[in-house]
């Protein structure tokens, strides 16, 4: 697939840093499927875990300005800029226009010859284009949110900074006077037309520390481009918005844990959902509905090894837990911790800052469906399922039958378990498969079974879960408010039919702000707009033949990324700034699927 993006938007108008925080807008990420570094819009690296996504952040600007520590690189004079990625990569280009010349930073996190590299590796190119340009640099680690306090130290290889457990060396200022703080490393660069220079930081942790020829690691830059454009263009899709999509699919990919299969939810922790504060939380980890619902998307490209990779996970992590998953765990595998508060402020001191999360133990319908779908599709691709997997499928299948008539915390994981809609479409989601793989031959079980429990809950919901009055799917059972996650279920096959066009009136009536939807009833007054709600707005109107409503909105939202095409969990409509965690895989992931639909239903 060939990313046809537009250009890149200019960012010297993006508001400058207020208090030591940028607006969320500002960041561009890059990964090496291992971690994510978050890049403003004036250079500086403020979001890089290490040595992997969960890790504490030895550079976490993001949340603590004052003692979470960053990168920086930029023009030492006033300058304007743009920036872009590389087309079909996650190799971010930033270019600076001064008085006195023209530079190109090309930012990369290094992948090896056969995948991750054994040591981190960010690397940081200058390349000029005109004239002469000065550039101030400064590696400034933190203190990975209040645990350690970081030191520097010179020595004969390379500068050294020791963050805790964590050992970075700075490669590619050999020859260069530095300035040393007991904390930090800095020093300038000037660079001239046809010239480039480097700096990186290469990191280890409880390893000893490489230091590869300042050749090599340019060398890795174009190596990890070439490694990206080859992922691109084994991804098929070649219908309208045709850059959005594949920039939506590199941000899945960056997401995504090499070692395990996982997928994150987002990069980072604790970016506020309420402008207000309270509504923070840790997504690095690694959800079956998020997984589910990425590899729906990557079935429908035609990806192999990402999506086998990913659903072999996704078999062991629920193979070892059962018939009653947990709904999400860590990007190893493992059941998440449950969550605490750090002392940190957090981003422009809206707290609080979180780590783990609390929704372990929660019963969540939705994802019997979630589950059944993704295998579903992936067997659909001329894929077979082995034995143990099959009779797992049986045995959820049989427990979906049982469960569904409980209360549960639905797609939202709220704290107060109702019979919502959405999940009981789940669970009629989970069997409609179930009862589709047994007619295959693809699992054996008690299908009778399972097709008259389907039945049983389609009439369930149809009469509890649907209003007369407003003519519209309700939130949950007996309530008379609304839940843009019903429509969903205009992708899963459950309503097609006028209901479901109604209910998309009455979802944007009551839920609505513009082209941007909000979750649930009453959320309008606690946080931003939720990103994915909107698309799959977009995909229910083209389900229920609404093809060219569907086209205007997605026309519309397409637009709301920011200047590299990425989004954060939601959006205020009020002025389409950024809150919750970024890039948001769900977010991403229901831009995919209104593309797709779109372009499969027409």
């Amino acid at each position: 697939m060939q990313d046809h993006a537009s250009p890149a938007i200019g960012i010297s108008d993006l508001p400058a840093r207020e208090e030591g925080y940028v607006d969320l807008r500002s960041y561009a990420a890059i990964g090496d499927g291992r971690t994510v570094a978050l890049i403003a819009h004036d250079g500086s690296v403020d979001w890089y875990p290490m040595p992997n996504l969960d890790s504490p952040p030895v550079f976490a600007r993001l949340l603590d300005s004052e003692n979470g520590g960053c990168f920086e690189l930029h023009p030492a004079q006033a300058h304007s800029a743009t920036r872009e990625y590389i087309p079909g990569t996650n190799v971010l280009q930033t270019t600076y226009q001064t008085g006195t010349g023209k530079v190109r930073v090309t930012d990369s996190l290094n992948t090896g010859k056969s995948g991750r590299l054994p040591w981190g590796e960010f690397a940081r190119r200058i390349d000029g284009l005109e004239g002469t340009m000065e550039l101030h640099w400064r590696v400034a680690p933190g203190t990975r949110l209040n645990r350690v306090s970081p030191w520097a130290d010179s020595t004969r290889q390379c500068p050294l900074l020791r963050v805790g457990d964590v050992t970075l060396g700075v490669i590619g200022c050999a020859g260069e006077e530095l300035n040393f703080s007991d904390r930090t490393v800095s020093g300038t660069i000037t660079v001239e037309a046809g010239k480039h220079r480097l700096i990186a930081l290469i990191s280890t942790r409880h390893e000893p520390l490489p230091c590869p020829d300042p050749e090599h690691i340019l060398d890795g830059i174009e190596r990890t481009v070439s490694y990206w454009k080859s992922w691109s263009s084994e991804l098929h899709y070649d219908g309208p918005w045709s850059g959005e999509v594949l920039r939506s699919a590199l941000a899945l990919k960056v997401l995504t844990h090499s070692h395990s299969g996982a997928i994150a939810a987002a990069a980072t922790t604790s970016l506020p959902e309420d402008p207000s504060g309270g509504k923070n939380w840790d997504y690095r980890f690694a959800w079956i509905r998020d997984a589910a619902y990425t590899l729906h998307a990557l079935i429908r490209f035609g990806e192999r090894e990402e999506v086998h990779s990913a659903v072999s996970w996704l078999l062991r992590m629920i193979r070892k837990q059962g018939p009653d998953p947990e709904v999400f765990s860590t990007l190893a595998g493992e059941l998440p911790h449950s969550e605490h508060e750090v002392d940190a402020p957090g981003w422009r001191g809206i707290g609080p800052v979180i780590e783990g999360n609390r929704v372990g133990g929660q019963l969540q319908l939705g994802v019997y469906g979630d589950l059944f779908d993704m295998i579903d599709l992936y067997l659909e691709g001329g894929n077979v399922i082995d034995q143990p997997t099959a009779r797992l499928l049986a045995d959820i299948a049989d427990r979906t039958c049982d469960v569904w008539h409980q209360r549960d915390a639905g797609i939202w994981e709220l704290t107060e378990a109702r019979h919502y809609t959405s999940s009981k479409m789940g669970c009629w989601h989970a069997l409609e498969c179930a009862v589709r793989l047994a007619e295959a031959g693809q699992i054996e079980g008690e299908a009778a079974r399972w097709q008259t429990e389907r039945d049983r809950i389609k009439q369930w919901i149809l009469q509890n879960c649907w209003s007369h009055e407003r003519q519209s799917y309700v939130w949950y059972a007996g309530s008379n408010t609304l839940d843009a996650s019903v429509l969903i279920h205009a992708m899963s096959g459950f309503d097609r039919s006028e209901r479901m066009s109604t209910t998309i009136d009455a979802v944007q009536q009551e839920l609505g702000d513009g082209p941007l939807i909000y979750r649930y009833t009453g959320m309008q007054r606690e946080e931003g707009a939720f990103v994915a709600c909107s698309f799959w707005m977009v995909a229910a109107l083209a389900e229920v033949g609404r093809k060219a409503e569907a086209e205007r909105l997605m026309a519309q939202l397409v637009p709301l990324a920011n200047d590299v095409g990425l989004y954060a969990e939601m959006i205020h409509p009020e002025d389409n700034r950024f809150l919750g965690n970024l890039p948001q895989g769900l977010s991403h992931l229901a831009l995919m699927t209104a593309a797709l639909t779109l372009i499969e239903k027409y």
